[in-house]
């Protein structure tokens, strides 16, 4: 199946549609979770569970499970460098060499290589830093996140829709009122680890880390893993998910092969004082896929405290949408930062970081 062709379109009836835009999260943390995912699309948990699994295989999802949250679990930060043309590969090798980097972007931008770094403390953060710097000899611009407005990238793909939630074309009662649900209140960022993790909460982190079985019963093969009784596993991870260590439990899109591989990281240069208004009040606007504060770093030439991510299926849609927040929403200086090629792209390695 092409995916970039569109052609996984065709091959899907209405119940993969339903599957794909309403499972994205809010999947049932119960023993035999499939059953009421196919309660609610009218067919067999064994149909459901076969359905998951094939459009995995077909690329449409990346995985199943939860989305872990590093910035809680562990320390972490955006980082970037700014690497010589003649020396881009090499300082891409050395940078995604790190366990603890587990995304890494070109983007059109003076800083042209941007990615994240997690660690188990702020301390072994920093030090990986200072490495990187030392070995590549860029200097690195740190960027921890210091407010989250509104994260989330769920993106309800089966419509015609030129950007992420743009619409809601199509979609179900279900997907649409959740996804309408947009809470985009500030809530401060630690950058040390800061999750409270039990012995059995270090454990599921280590064994879910790379998602669930697809299996009819996936919580009790997690429960055997990590040799726990199914009951406590199922409260352990309700517990992890109160207390934002997982995100959302659901398929993940794999959202560029699906359309959407035009991504824009906006940064702007908002006042100070006006920084909570402007970033809650643009989180709760359907187009935009992330919003979070930054720390500015004058002294590196940054003046930037603001971002904002647009996904869309057309470079033009995001634009459109980005004159759209400059004219409306946020009148001040900004910069367009478009990814031009994914370098590493992994879930955070949680081994290092909450250890046994």
């Amino acid at each position: 199946m092409s995916l970039q062709s569109g052609d996984w379109r065709e091959r899907i009836d209405e119940v993969d549609a339903a599957l794909i835009d309403e499972f994205q999260s809010g999947f049932p943390i119960e023993e035999r979770p499939f059953e009421a995912v196919g309660d609610a699309l009218g067919v067999s948990g064994d149909e459901a569970l076969d359905r998951v699994e094939r459009l995995r295989d077909d690329g449409v999802f990346r995985r199943f499970g939860p989305v872990l949250n590093p910035p809680v679990i562990g320390s972490s930060t955006l980082a970037a460098v700014s690497a010589p043309e003649d020396r881009f590969d090499e300082i891409a090798e050395v940078i995604n060499g790190y366990r603890q980097v587990n995304h890494n972007y070109a983007r059109d931008h003076e800083w042209n290589m941007w990615f994240v770094v997690t660690a188990g403390s702020r301390q072994r953060r920093d030090e990986i830093l200072a490495d990187i710097e030392a070995r590549t000899g860029c200097s690195v611009l740190v960027l921890p996140m210091l407010t989250d407005y509104y994260i989330d990238l769920e993106f309800p793909v089966v419509n015609g829709d030129r950007f992420a939630r743009e619409t809601g074309a199509g979609r179900s009662e279900r997907a649409s009122e959740r996804l309408g649900q947009t809470d985009a209140s500030a809530t401060r960022i630690s950058e040390d680890a800061a999750a409270d993790l039990s012995a059995l909460d270090r454990r599921l982190v280590l064994e879910i880390q790379g998602g669930f079985p697809l299996v009819a019963t996936p919580y009790r093969e997690v429960a055997e893993a990590v040799d726990a009784d199914v009951a406590d596993v199922l409260s352990a991870i309700e517990r992890l998910q109160r207390t934002h260590c997982i995100k959302r439990i659901g398929c993940v899109v794999n959202h560029i092969a699906t359309g959407f591989d035009s991504n824009c990281m906006v940064v702007w240069d908002v006042p100070d004082g006006a920084l909570d208004d402007r970033g809650e009040a643009v989180g709760e606007l359907p187009y935009v896929t992330l919003c979070y504060h930054r720390p500015r770093r004058p002294e590196q030439g940054w003046s930037y405290n603001l971002f904002t991510m647009i996904h869309g299926r057309e470079t033009a849609a995001v634009d459109e949408k980005i004159d759209e927040l400059a004219g409306e929403y946020l009148p001040y200086d900004h910069d367009r930062l478009y990814s031009t090629k994914t370098l590493k792209q992994t879930g955070a390695r949680y081994d290092d970081i909450v250890g046994q």
